[in-house]
């Protein structure tokens, strides 16, 4: 899997709901006399998103651009793109221990079934949003706290499994995002986040092409 091409195809398929321009937005320091690293400043010197990082995949500079980003992002000193966004709120550039060996996180170049991991005695595919279960959609994730894996339903349960999805129309999709307040989801164990970013993984879950967006 080509992890930037693909990032690239959701990018040109992105659509900022308020016209703004926000979702093309490169990283931007909020404070002047901030320190940061020679690598993070030349990808800010060169207008270069952080989808765009241009050290190899893997390598240890790679991973550290991640790292760094992510801290000053949480810190509110740096600004990115909601496709940036959506990259900080994974744990890409940090490392976990699977089968007692340490790998990197959500780094779907390295073929090495790190995104799998085992529920209740079988083998499941972490962070994959799927059709089914008790609501519309489930997936499964590791919570950071517990170090346990977490099946999350979300979407409507019962009769709403035969309910028409309706992120493609922009008034419905920007009502859902307001009325659930999609913009503060954060928390990836829970099932607002997963609702809220229902239209990024439109494709596995057979409601057409991803958007980048919240709902």
């Amino acid at each position: 899997m080509d992890l930037i091409k693909l990032l690239k195809e959701i990018y040109l398929k992105s659509d900022c709901n308020c016209g703004c321009g926000g979702c093309k937005l490169s990283p931007t320091l909020t404070e002047s006399n901030n320190i940061i690293s020679e690598n993070l400043q030349y990808h800010i010197n060169k207008s270069l998103n952080l989808y765009e990082n241009e050290f190899r995949i893997g390598s240890k500079a790679y991973m550290d651009l991640f790292n760094e980003a992510r801290e000053l992002w949480k810190e509110g000193k740096l600004k990115v793109g909601s496709l940036d966004e959506s990259l900080l709120e994974t744990n890409l550039g940090e490392f976990g221990i699977y089968e007692g060996e340490k790998v990197p996180l959500d780094l779907p170049m390295i073929e090495n079934n790190i995104n799998e991991a085992e529920y209740k005695g079988k083998k499941v595919q972490l962070g994959k949003p799927k059709r089914g279960g008790t609501k519309k959609f489930y997936v499964y994730v590791k919570d950071p706290k517990t170090k346990k894996i977490k099946k999350v339903s979300f979407g409507a349960a019962g009769g709403g499994q035969n309910l028409r999805v309706k992120f493609r129309d922009p008034k419905a999709r920007n009502a859902f995002a307001e009325r659930h307040n999609c913009s503060q989801k954060k928390d990836r164990t829970t099932p607002g986040y997963w609702s809220c970013r229902l239209p990024r993984y439109a494709k596995q879950l057979g409601l057409g092409n991803n958007m980048n967006t919240f709902w």
